[in-house]
């Protein structure tokens, strides 16, 4: 039993480093699943893996958060934040971003004020969107609620039999680590990379080809012409009379003088050539005739695995994709590429793409368009004080956590703030099935001793500095572990190491829960470590190395930090 856990355990860490698979098809499919077909897990145990009240909190508040984003609570922050002193604006950025994502989910902070850095007229995008990303980060650390990984742990801790870690227990610590955070980026802000915003790139990847009348293109749809399977171009209008026509439906007749306009990677014009009648435009399209949108695609995305091609995108989103950027990466056959969470699309939309009810799902909007409808002052005062209200009557020991969220999310749809197909469209199903999983996988690896011989390693390696080192290798493993694969997958395969070690120690394993959560949080070195990275990565052509360079100082300052303050608050 001990050698299929651990080859399953070393097949999942490759699967999920690869960045090929979901992380949801690996967690449950090809572990938890398999793991009750070879019998080391019994029914009642598998499905009840999928109803811990953590996860169900972790579930309820996401959901909550839907009502809480629509609320004007961020662009009425987002008002103060950037000015002409570039410092004072980074500090400004640090704290309200800090303070929102220790409630909500950070990469929906992130998406929501992405757009106002990409397009304020002060301060370089590039010197504020990686301390954006690192703000929600260590945020998230000041509260059970900041992040999934806090509640994954607390669900970890639930299931061993331990007292559920209550709200603000990480406050101490995560506070001292995002103050740290924000001195040393002010302190280190050279590091972070000067890149001039060039939005007109855009262009680049745009060309126009002209319906010559003669052409024998003219009188066949855009499918029997082959324009549909382009390689590197990928037709996302027609300008037929003055009028635009987009997305192009591959039932479209081509008809005489029209001007068609690709995207994609626009060195590959000869493909063009080849279709008798066509004149390649000397000049590419103007942008400012296009109706542009700038969106990144969301974790929940239905589209994640999938390509452009099987997507139907076209057709689904009544758009037409201009640019693909995964990470600096600029993608040049869009019609073949999958797409991945944290994907920037700059997209030229028809009139009916904002009227569509499947795009909250799929992308964050980053541009200026009227798509999410806000609530007004009073409905939003009204839901704000409600979230507020629910955190401290759970804090107060008032009401558990869990049903304070029932009632509010009751009281949500009741009073229409929150409608069922929202709750439908945005379900974490991905983050559902990964912590279930999870905690399904935990128990085999404890059952099968091997989370025990992992312990016995640290403590070898580790254990010559006493207590206190194993605490460090319990630390170290997570932090590598997280820049590997996800936050939550590190937590998972960390937290039942830690509470081995722990208990071979014969110690509290309070200090070792809190080395997990704390690490599992600490990815700031590796851009494909983490979601929000991934989408400020997207927006402003952020190299690994900028990273790296920033991200060291960061790490370093947040694990002293860390490694320092947690046996004070939480003693072996």
């Amino acid at each position: 039993m001990k050698i299929i856990v651990a080859l399953s355990i070393l097949a999942l860490l490759l699967l999920l480093v690869s960045g090929k698979f979901r992380a949801s098809l690996l967690f449950w499919g090809g572990v938890a699943l398999l793991y009750y077909l070879l019998g080391y897990l019994d029914l009642k145990t598998f499905l009840g893996s999928y109803t811990s009240d953590s996860l169900v909190v972790l579930v309820l508040l996401l959901l909550v958060s839907i009502a809480v984003e629509k609320s004007a609570v961020m662009s009425y922050a987002s008002k103060f934040i950037i000015g002409k002193s570039y410092y004072f604006s980074l500090f400004k950025l640090g704290v309200i971003v800090s303070a929102i994502s220790a409630f909500l989910n950070n990469t929906a902070v992130v998406a929501s004020f992405m757009g106002l850095i990409k397009n304020n007229k002060f301060q370089n995008p590039s010197k504020l969107l990686i301390p954006l990303s690192y703000f929600s980060i260590v945020g998230g650390t000041m509260t059970l609620i900041g992040t999934s990984t806090n509640l994954i742990v607390n669900s970890f801790v639930m299931q061993n039999g331990l007292e559920s870690l209550k709200i603000f227990d990480f406050f101490a610590v995560g506070f001292c680590i995002s103050l740290g955070v924000m001195i040393v980026l002010m302190l280190f802000s050279k590091l972070l990379p000067n890149y001039t915003a060039k939005e007109q790139e855009i262009s680049k990847y745009l060309i126009s080809a002209k319906v010559l009348p003669n052409s024998p293109l003219i009188g066949k749809s855009i499918e029997k012409n082959g324009l549909r399977k382009l390689e590197f171009l990928f037709l996302i209008e027609i300008i037929r009379e003055g009028r635009s026509l987009s997305p192009v439906s591959p039932d479209e007749i081509i008809c005489k003088e029209d001007q068609l306009v690709f995207s994609g990677d626009v060195a590959h014009l000869e493909t063009l050539k080849e279709f008798k009648g066509l004149e390649i435009g000397k000049q590419n399209p103007k942008i400012k005739d296009l109706k542009l949108v700038d969106v990144i695609i969301t974790p929940n995305s239905n589209l994640i695995g999938k390509s452009v091609k099987e997507a139907n995108f076209r057709t689904k989103f009544d758009a037409g994709i201009i640019a693909l950027k995964k990470g600096s990466q600029n993608i040049s056959k869009i019609g073949s590429s999958i797409l991945s969470a944290g994907d920037r699309l700059i997209l030229s939309v028809g009139k009916d793409f904002k009227t569509r009810d499947n795009i909250l799902k799929n992308f964050y909007i980053i541009s200026n368009i009227n798509k999410l409808q806000k609530l007004n002052k009073t409905q939003s005062f009204f839901i704000v004080f409600g979230f507020l209200s629910v955190i401290a009557l759970s804090a107060l020991g008032v009401f558990s956590l869990l049903k304070a969220l029932i009632v509010f999310l009751f009281v949500l749809l009741v009073f229409k703030f929150l409608k069922f197909d929202e709750i439908k469209r945005r379900f974490p199903l991905d983050i559902f099935i990964i912590v279930g999983s999870s905690l399904a996988i935990t128990k085999v690896l404890v059952e099968s001793g091997l989370a025990q011989d992992f312990a016995n390693l640290i403590i070898s390696v580790f254990g010559q500095y006493g207590i206190y080192g194993s605490f460090i290798g319990i630390y170290l493993l997570t932090l590598l572990l997280t820049e590997m694969i996800t936050n939550n997958a590190a937590a998972a395969l960390a937290f039942p190491i830690a509470l081995a070690t722990a208990q071979s120690l014969g110690v509290s394993p309070m200090p070792f829960i809190f080395a997990v959560a704390y690490g599992a949080s600490c990815g700031f070195m590796m851009p494909h470590g983490y979601q929000t990275h991934l989408m400020v990565t997207s927006m402003c052509r952020y190299k690994t190395m900028d990273f790296v360079k920033i991200g060291f100082v960061v790490s370093l300052t947040y694990s002293i930090i860390a490694l320092s303050l947690i046996p004070i608050f939480f003693s072996f």
